[in-house]
């Protein structure tokens, strides 16, 4: 075992309950307000210094090594999902309508730990390591509020990570190349002059037109993109009608679209433009289409992949580095870091024996093992120290 898997070691009870206190009082995007305190209390413990960011939400740590150096960001997300949980745990939510189902309180304790075992190899630190906690990833928002707060503008390279149940809790995942998908939000709107539903042939219908539509939509990833491309079509909301005996005079769909490549962004966006053109114009009916931009991918730099599996390798061990086959096709916020500067992301394996752990993210009753607390916390340690210039040996 490293020393610095030593220390962590004895470290691990308490920043499981840190975790533990984070779960039990979770809040939703820009309102994490106790988290907040919660997160500044415990930086000052290890004599982080808080950078004022003027919002009641979020904050950014920062220790500044014995010798000069690059400037790296680690960030951890801090919001929680408006889902009521039901995990059966003894430290289970206790806000109603609100809980982590998506791990990003151990994302905080993580990088907790890694700010209090930073805090204590200082003395051999090159550089200076900011801290971010982050609000509002769920809704897209927090990392742009960071952004436009200018903590991200001295920045050589910047750092995250995210729970993940597929792989085994005190591992690492990472992958060279596209680590998850970017995503945007379409909204069709089809209107037609509406009437009684016993005389269909008097006015066209534009809920036969939002069934045929959302078909065709299917049909862009099925024989319209690449079978070794990644693409997703989904429509996830229909809003339609009033009452059994109206045909109304609108349908609204909504959905998500998600990529890897930016021409695969660009020919979905003009194909659900296509088919909706189409579809009216045979339906009779009148649509027009709006699409919202969300996050590009997420794809980490090569050479900064390269720290992730070396910091892993040699700090917690090669049996302990799992590369990953695949990139995900769920989005992150942490794309619009990386669209500023260069950086690169890594899993936080929280799968287990425990079958609730294997459940999906956002699944009210999921479990998260704890051992990802103390490898992510040596992992962003041994990070910090190949980014910055700093002898990884030290904590060796």
């Amino acid at each position: 075992m490293t020393a610095i898997e030593e220390r962590m070691k004895a470290l691990a009870p308490e920043y499981i309950e840190v975790r533990r206190a984070l779960h039990r009082r979770p809040e939703t995007a820009f309102e994490e307000v106790e988290t907040t305190a919660r997160i500044r209390e415990e930086l000052a413990r290890c004599g982080i210094e808080i950078l004022p960011n003027g919002d009641d939400t979020g904050l950014v740590g920062i220790l500044r090594g014995a010798a000069p150096g690059p400037v790296i960001a680690l960030r951890a997300d801090m919001d929680a999902l408006p889902i009521q949980e039901e995990s059966g745990l003894p430290f289970a939510s206790e806000i109603p309508g609100r809980c982590h189902a998506c791990g990003h309180d151990i994302h905080m304790a993580t990088l907790l730990a890694a700010a209090r075992l930073l805090s204590e190899y200082r003395a051999h630190l090159r550089g200076t390591v900011k801290f971010f906690f982050q609000p509002a990833e769920e809704k897209l928002g927090g990392a742009r509020s960071l952004i436009a707060h200018g903590f991200l503008d001295d920045v050589d390279a910047v750092f995250g990570a995210h729970t993940w149940p597929d792989t085994p809790g005190g591992s690492i995942g990472y992958r060279r190349g596209a680590m998850m998908a970017g995503s945007d939000t379409f909204r069709i709107a089809i209107r037609a002059p509406g009437g009684h539903a016993a005389h269909p042939h008097k006015t066209p219908d534009p809920v036969a037109a939002a069934a045929y539509m959302i078909t065709q939509l299917q049909t862009i990833v099925s024989r319209e993109t690449a079978p070794l491309d990644s693409a997703v079509v989904t429509v996830g909301k229909m809003t339609a009608g009033t009452a059994a005996n109206i045909i109304p005079s609108e349908v609204v769909l909504e959905g998500s679209l998600r990529y890897l490549l930016p021409e695969t962004r660009a020919k979905i966006h003009e194909s659900i433009r296509r088919i909706a053109a189409g579809t009216a114009l045979s339906l009779r009916v009148e649509a027009s289409v709006e699409i919202l931009p969300g996050c590009g991918p997420v794809i980490g730099e090569d050479r900064l992949v390269d720290m992730i599996e070396t910091a892993v390798t040699r700090l917690l061990g090669p049996e302990k580095a799992d590369v990953l086959p695949t990139a995900s096709m769920g989005s992150e916020d942490f794309a619009f870091y990386l669209e500023k500067k260069p950086g690169a992301f890594f899993r936080l394996g929280t799968g287990s024996d425990d079958p609730a752990s294997r459940l999906p993210l956002h699944n009210s009753r999921i479990h998260f093992s704890e051992d990802a607390i103390s490898a992510g916390a040596v992992a962003f340690c041994g990070i910090a120290f190949l980014a910055t210039g700093s002898d990884l040996s030290v904590l060796e």
